[in-house]
């Protein structure tokens, strides 16, 4: 068990190397993405309550249109109203998911979020929280939805970052504050991730009911490496399990 706002340097140090090994046994990369965020929706506890400290726990790919099976495109039309949509547009998809309510742990019962089609900059700058996670990942808005060899390249190289939000509310890049953020009491936000092999994006997104400062957030640079290692493997194959099932709950 780990505790957020005092997380340390060999927790860091624990958690990466069991988030390393989620891939053991694994043979796709939604797979892997479901045993990581049940490991740190569980893991991840308020000691003060002994429950999670996280109220949400998400994990993003971006994929292409024209890969997506037929209901995560529908879902991605959906977005657009009837916008066309190219095959090679890199969608945000939502791989794993597990957090307080049942609905939050089936990647299938998201609404809006199964698949954002990032369509060009105009959109993604539209959308603050997508915005705000790529740039403070330090990348830019072009390498994440162009699919460019030269571009894929050199994104591929990026160091490590993170996304972090010490004050969720009120913040201007977390939205749905009153459908989400205040009725689940959520404190800070934190995500992390990089670039594939491939040129697509992963991240980790930590809704926390606990404020996490920020030597916690720079830990999470380094667990960002260990989870790369763990799905890249199936950067260009198997990413979706072919008979997808909902998490349990504890």
């Amino acid at each position: 068990m780990y505790n957020l706002a005092a997380f340390t340097k060999e927790d860091m140090n624990h958690c990466a190397i069991k988030l390393r090994n989620m891939e053991e046994r694994s043979h796709s990369m939604e797979e892997t993405a479901n045993r990581i965020v049940r490991y740190l929706y569980e893991n991840l506890v308020d000691p003060r309550t002994g429950e999670s400290a996280c109220t949400l726990v998400r994990f993003f790919k971006t994929h292409p249109y024209g890969d997506l099976s037929p209901d995560l495109q529908e879902a991605a039309q959906a977005i657009l109203k009837g916008r066309s949509v190219m095959r090679a547009t890199k969608c945000l998809t939502l791989l794993a998911t597990a957090g307080d309510e049942p609905y939050w742990n089936d990647r299938q019962e998201s609404t809006g979020h199964q698949a954002i089609p990032l369509i060009d900059e105009d959109f993604v700058y539209r959308a603050p929280m997508i915005l705000q996670l790529i740039q403070q990942f330090g990348l830019e808005v072009s390498a994440v939805i162009d699919t460019a060899p030269t571009l894929i390249t050199k994104a591929s190289n990026k160091a490590f970052n993170v996304f972090y939000v010490a004050d969720a509310v009120g913040s201007p890049h977390i939205p749905a504050q009153m459908q989400f953020v205040l009725p689940y009491k959520v404190q800070s936000v934190l995500g992390f991730g990089g670039m594939l092999p491939s040129g697509n994006l992963f991240a980790v997104i930590l809704f926390s009911k606990v404020s996490i400062p920020l030597s916690t957030a720079n830990h999470f640079k380094w667990i960002s490496a260990y989870v790369r290692i763990a799905i890249e493997n199936f950067d260009r194959t198997n990413v979706f399990a072919p008979n997808a099932q909902p998490l349990q709950m504890r």
